[in-house]
């Protein structure tokens, strides 16, 4: 999640909870009960947040995670077809050679 996202949602949710207090009391009821209300929601709602991000860490699903393991994933690629065009552009000789000393020192 960007910083730009994090503060749209954080907008939303005070936006959600002023108009959650402006609108209740329209329903007919007091003050007190609709300051109650909207902090039930806000409270709601970070505790499901703070949760997600909780399970997301355990899971090992978290965005800079993720970002990771795909520039790895990219990074081996480029290596791997590199090494095998290399190896590839070798003699024959050469490339036995080669793959008996790697034979040698696994």
């Amino acid at each position: 999640m960007t910083k730009g996202k994090v503060v749209q949602i954080g907008l939303l949710i005070s936006l959600l909870g002023i108009l959650s207090y402006k609108l209740v009391p329209q329903f007919g009821i007091d003050n007190f009960t609709a300051s109650t209300i909207s902090n039930f929601i806000l409270i709601v709602i970070v505790i499901s947040w703070v949760s997600s991000y909780v399970l997301r860490v355990f899971n090992g699903k978290m965005t800079f995670m993720e970002q990771r393991k795909r520039y790895r994933k990219e990074y081996e690629k480029i290596v791997n077809d590199k090494l095998e065009t290399k190896f590839n552009s070798l003699s024959k000789e050469d490339q036995k050679k080669l793959m008996e000393d790697l034979e040698k020192k696994s």
